[in-house]
């Protein structure tokens, strides 16, 4: 019988298992990972959180699920670089597919993220979450939280998202001052990295800007967040518009004076040494998009931090070149 070829998200058996795929033909998952909703054995799920109501200038992110899996359909072709191993060899990773949420029964949806949460996180498995606006944190850390204690958040970003929360109303620049406030997130522990926009205050976070980095390096980024993260559980909010417009430009608030793709990818390998226990990657509006440039680039953010996991749990590396 001839091997299985094609549409591995709804045809191969194992988690663990990788088909042959036309990489501009087939069913779409991340990475081609298996659709599934049984979660025994499995290390992350991956899944959409499509939901941007909580934006505050251009609405779009609402299809970023959509968008980032359609970005990573050259990730499943080779051997991940630099590490040299299929992630997948060594990870059981399994797709979702989204959570379901109601738009129009706003008051429900964070329920239902955390409730979504709740489960997979109660399974044993981590998860990798495709936004949707950066409000989708909220409920993403609450669910950890409950399961961690206190989070350490690696927060990449272009906005602080400590702008002052009424307690009432929620958008995506308030969501981190609400968690804080809660003892959601230890601050003492946290690190904002990329920020360019003002807030009068740091809220306790150690905020490294984006011209910091410019100037001392995206390594020095790397260390100041591993000294202060230490061993606490730490939770990656990736947001697309940390990166420069010129790299990010399908996302609702984008702004001049950004990081390169190359240091948000040096950056998630870097945190290989931390307790990482879940992440999300937001705020992707694929209307604004060019070539699919910013939905391949948090494609890739994601599937190296998936491919940081394997090499956590022994996957042998094996470079060529000068690394």
């Amino acid at each position: 019988m001839t091997k299985a070829v094609g549409d591995a998200a709804f045809r191969i058996k194992q988690n663990k298992e990788t088909l042959r795929e036309m990489t501009y033909g087939g069913a779409l998952s991340f990475a081609r990972r298996r659709y599934s909703r049984d979660f025994d054995g499995v290390d992350v799920v991956v899944s959409g959180i499509p939901y941007d109501s909580a934006v505050t200038y251009r609405s779009g992110c609402r299809l970023g699920p959509r968008a980032i899996r359609a970005g990573s359909v050259q990730l499943a072709e080779l051997a991940h670089f630099p590490f040299g191993f299929n992630p997948f060899d060594h990870l059981s990773v399994i797709d979702f597919g989204d959570c379901f949420l109601d738009p129009h029964h706003p008051d429900t949806v964070f329920d239902s993220i955390t409730d979504h949460a709740d489960a997979i996180i109660a399974a044993g498995a981590k998860m990798l979450s495709l936004g949707g606006d950066h409000a989708i944190a909220y409920p993403l850390l609450k669910a950890h939280a409950k399961a961690y204690g206190p989070i350490a958040l690696v927060q990449f970003d272009a906005h602080c998202d400590t702008w002052p929360d009424d307690g009432v109303g929620f958008d995506h620049g308030t969501m981190f001052a609400r968690a804080v406030a809660e003892g959601i997130i230890d601050v003492s522990k946290s690190t904002q990295v990329g920020l360019r926009t003002y807030n009068d205050s740091d809220h306790g976070f150690e905020i490294l800007t984006s011209p910091w980095v410019h100037r001392n390096g995206i390594d020095a980024a790397i260390e100041i967040v591993r000294e202060r993260a230490g061993d606490a559980p730490v939770y990656l909010s990736f947001d697309i518009d940390g990166l420069d417009p010129a790299f990010a430009p399908g996302t609702g608030t984008p702004v001049a004076g950004g990081l390169a793709s190359w240091q948000g990818l040096e950056f998630v390998r870097g945190l290989a040494p931390l307790d990482l226990i879940g992440m999300d990657i937001v705020e992707v509006a694929p209307a604004y998009d060019h070539a699919e440039i910013t939905a391949i680039a948090a494609a890739n953010m994601a599937y190296d931090w998936l491919a940081v996991l394997a090499k956590k749990k022994g996957a042998p590396t094996k470079p060529v070149g000068r690394i």
